[in-house]
C-alpha cells in the first residue's frame, strides 16, 4: 500500500493536470457556438491526449449544453448543438498515470443574466460546502448532502442528481456493488467522510454540484477535490 503522503500527492497531481486542461479548454475557445456537444467532447480528448497522454476516462465524458444540462449523469440525451446565447458544462473524468481526477465547469455564452448568475453562484456554493466539510470533522456523507441541497433550495434552485460527489484515488476506485452507497456523497450514506476504506486506505472526496433552474429550462455543474 503506497504511503498516504504519496498518494496524495498523486491526487493533487492529477488535478494539477486537470486544471490546466481546463484552462487550455477556456484559452483556445473549444466551448462555441455551432458545435454538437459530441464534437466539443472529442476534442477536450484530443487536447489531453496531446497535453498529457492521457487516453483513459473512469466515467464517460459529458459535455452537455440548453436543456441537456437539466439531465442527470446517468441520462445519455441526444447530441445537441451549442447555441449562441447558452450554457453549457464540462465533466471529465481523467487518468493521470493511474490516478483519477474529476472536474467540471460551466460556461456561459452571451450575456443572460439568470444563466450567468447559476454560473457564478457554483464556485461559491461549492466553497460554502468545503467550509461546512472543514467545521465538521464527523460529518457524514449523508449530512453533507443535506447540506448542500439546502444551500441550492435557498439559493432558488434544486439539485439535479441523487448523490453530490464521490469517492476518488488510485484507478479504479471502489466500486462493489455491496459499497455503492458508501462510495457517495448522499442520503443512505451515514457513514463519516473521514475514514478508510475497505482496504485501509484514508478516503479521499470529490464534492460535485449539479444545479437546475427548472423554470428557466437549464442547469449548471461544477466538480473539484473537497479534502485536499
Amino acid at each position: 500500500m503506497l504511503d498516504e503522503s504519496v498518494r496524495t500527492t498523486r491526487l493533487l497531481e492529477a488535478r494539477a493536470q486537470a486544471v490546466e486542461l481546463f484552462t487550455e479548454v477556456s484559452a483556445r475557445g473549444l466551448i462555441a457556438p455551432g458545435k454538437r456537444e459530441r464534437t466539443v467532447s472529442d476534442e477536450v480528448r484530443d487536447l489531453a491526449h496531446d497535453l498529457f497522454g492521457t487516453t483513459r476516462y473512469w466515467h464517460k465524458r459529458i459535455v452537455r449544453c440548453g436543456a441537456n444540462t437539466l439531465r442527470p449523469y446517468e441520462d445519455n440525451p441526444p447530441d445537441r448543438v451549442i447555441g449562441a446565447d447558452d450554457i453549457a458544462f464540462v465533466d471529465f473524468g481523467p487518468i493521470f498515470e493511474q490516478w483519477e481526477a474529476d472536474f467540471g465547469r460551466t460556461y456561459v455564452l452571451g450575456d443572460d443574466a439568470a444563466r450567468l448568475r447559476l454560473r457564478d453562484a457554483l464556485p461559491g456554493l461549492f466553497a460554502e460546502g468545503r467550509r461546512f466539510f472543514d467545521s465538521h470533522p464527523e460529518l457524514t456523507a449523508a449530512r453533507l448532502y443535506a447540506e448542500i441541497d439546502r444551500l441550492a433550495r435557498d439559493s432558488g434552485w434544486e439539485l439535479g442528481g441523487w448523490h453530490a460527489g464521490h469517492l476518488v484515488g488510485e484507478f479504479p476506485h471502489e466500486r462493489l456493488k455491496d459499497a455503492l452507497v458508501h462510495s457517495y456523497i448522499t442520503p443512505g450514506n451515514d457513514l463519516p467522510l473521514r475514514r478508510r476504506d475497505s482496504s485501509g486506505r484514508v478516503c479521499h472526496w470529490i464534492l460535485e454540484i449539479h444545479l437546475i433552474d427548472r423554470r428557466g429550462g437549464f442547469g449548471g455543474f461544477y466538480e473539484d477535490l473537497l479534502d485536499l
